[in-house]
């Protein structure tokens, strides 16, 4: 009995042998073992690809490109040589991922930056050293030695109410690229330009539009500056700026600009049409290149250029250059209020003279000014066309001058009306004036939905192809190969 089993076992184990020594046994352990060597691999791919950085992993696919960077911020973020700290106040569960993602964007583009997450609920006190603000979860502060920026989550995420009243909805748009990267620039510059506000003549202040630009692009602003009591315009003034005055300059004065200009200087000058008062002097400064002003309000019956139903309310043509060329490529229009004819003379006193924005000839320049009462044209009027902006470079010493023949320009109303392009307009012209500059201006990125608008009989058309044409066409194809199917049975 014993012997009959053990010899049983040992027929199961020849049997066992035999059976593992066949061809299929080995190509099933062939498959086993290949199998562990391509999970192991996947496994190592999977490890590799988590440390590589998600720029190369992750594709920005939205509309607006919300998470890609542009040329500035790369020039900006890859030139660093000193540490900058992004303080990301977040509540835990609560980040915003846009946000996040662009963190990461900047983080991987330079070894410079650490972005560090705080909890306001675990840090309470923490943004308190940096604003007086109430903070918003989400916002951000930027850091680099003892200069700091904070950057709210309202001025990260923008609303324009202004569009309601041309379009019916409010425009949203995300400026956190435009914020960080101006953050970043500010606390690691030591000099930043300078922008002196003339002041004495009744001039407007800086629509808050505007104001918040110049911030945001690292403009210092050295408000209520007069000519009155100094000798000279200083020299850390960048760019003297002359917004919308409503009396003239004295002879003194202007003595001191022409040679402010003459001497290299940067001028600009935003002035229009005056109701109650008249500008000589200061006109005197274009009349030095050959440029003339005419009396009254620009109007242009033309269709093409002017906005809404308003003759008046400009949009004028924009002439190619270093000023307007971006707003060309980009297909804007600058929308131009209330302003004064330019005529740009031949006799320029070997300064380079530029037109930027010129109207069509069929306009021309209501010499009622305020009091019109049409805009037919009359006896007395002055046929145009005419220029609404001009760039002088002063041959002497390349001082350099742009002026825009509206008091209205940047009011924030009108720059709402041309999608913010009268505001880019300027800021084009203070980079072009200072040259060489680290003011940093990024456009910010329209969150707004783009519908296609087709007329009624495109919709009826392709109703007919999606509802008849290409469901009776398939129809077709399958009676037709069921027929032939049928022939060769």
């Amino acid at each position: 009995m014993k012997n009959s089993l053990q010899n049983k076992w040992q027929g199961a184990l020849a049997r066992n042998r035999q059976a593992l020594s066949t061809r299929t046994a080995k190509v099933g352990g062939y498959s086993f073992v290949l199998s562990l060597v391509v999970l192991a691999i996947l496994i190592a791919v999977n490890v590799l690809a988590s440390k590589l950085p998600t720029s190369w992993t992750q594709f920005d696919i939205s509309a607006a490109q919300l998470y890609s960077l542009t040329s500035d911020t790369k020039v900006v973020v890859t030139n660093l040589q000193q540490d900058v700290t992004i303080y990301w106040i977040s509540q835990a569960g609560k980040e915003d991922t846009v946000i996040q993602k662009l963190l990461d964007r900047y983080q991987e583009l330079s070894d410079h930056i650490t972005v560090v997450k705080k909890d306001p609920d675990v840090y309470p006190t923490f943004a308190q050293q940096y604003t007086e603000e109430t903070v918003m979860n989400n916002s951000l502060v930027v850091e680099s030695g003892d200069k700091s920026r904070y950057i709210s989550y309202d001025n990260i995420y923008q609303y324009d109410t202004g569009s309601y009243y041309t379009t019916g909805s409010v425009s949203q748009s995300f400026d956190g690229e435009g914020q960080i990267t101006s953050a970043i620039d500010y606390v690691v510059s030591t000099d930043l330009p300078q922008v002196y506000l003339l002041s004495g003549h009744g001039e407007a202040a800086l629509s808050e539009t505007f104001a918040d630009e110049l911030e945001r692009s690292n403009y210092e602003t050295v408000e209520d500056f007069s000519l009155l009591n100094v000798d000279a315009i200083p020299e850390e003034c960048d760019v003297l700026l002359i917004n919308a005055p409503t009396s003239d300059i004295s002879d003194e004065e202007l003595t001191m600009l022409r040679s402010y200009v003459q001497g290299g200087g940067k001028l600009v000058v935003l002035s229009g049409p005056q109701e109650n008062a008249d500008l000589p002097n200061l006109q005197a400064l274009l009349s030095d290149y050959g440029v003339t002003v005419s009396d009254g309000v620009v109007v242009d019956t033309n269709r093409d250029y002017y906005a809404f139903t308003a003759p008046y309310v400009l949009m004028p043509e924009i002439e190619s250059s270093d000023i307007t060329d971006p707003l060309k490529d980009g297909d804007y229009h600058v929308i131009v209020p209330i302003a004064a004819g330019l005529t740009v003379g031949e006799d320029n006193g070997g300064a380079t003279v530029t037109s930027l924005l010129k109207t069509s000839t069929d306009s021309f320049s209501k010499a009622a000014g305020y009091a019109m009462t049409t805009y037919d044209k009359e006896d007395g009027d002055i046929d145009g066309p005419f220029t609404l902006a001009v760039s002088v470079e002063d041959a002497t010493a390349g001082g350099r001058l742009l002026w825009v023949a509206s008091d209205y320009l940047l009011d924030d109303m009108y720059n709402s009306y041309s999608s913010g392009a009268n505001l880019d307009f300027v800021m084009n012209g203070l980079s072009w004036m200072i040259g060489n500059t680290d003011a940093v201006s990024i456009r910010s990125k329209s969150l707004d939905y783009n519908y296609l608008t087709i007329s009624s009989s495109s919709a009826a058309w392709l109703k007919v192809c999606m509802i008849g044409i290409i469901p009776v066409g398939f129809l077709l194809l399958g009676l037709d190969e069921v027929l032939r199917r049928r022939k060769k049975v």
